[in-house]
């Protein structure tokens, strides 16, 4: 049951990561390709597990901010598909 919780926690900041993502960057979201989307949604997922951890973390040692963590966490995990789809 516990597992679950947590699932259902990850796909929540996940939707809320792509969220930011696409309306942060509506443009270079609009223009990538395939690839440089997914490759974006890669570098999403690869800070999933350790930005997860930090939230739950957080909202263990301190529950009356778990919500400011949440948006924290979904910042972050977004700010990793933004670095991939920004402009050099």
């Amino acid at each position: 049951m516990k597992y679950d919780k947590v699932d259902a926690l990850g796909e929540r900041l996940a939707e809320a990561a792509l969220t930011v993502l696409v309306r942060t960057y509506r443009k270079e979201v609009a223009a990538a390709s395939r690839d440089e989307l997914e490759s974006a949604c890669a570098a999403m997922r690869t800070q999933a597990r350790p930005v997860l951890d930090r939230l739950l973390d957080d909202a263990r040692a301190a529950p009356w901010i778990a919500e400011a963590a949440f948006h924290a966490a979904a910042l972050e995990l977004a700010h990793a598909g933004i670095a991939v789809l920004r402009p050099r």
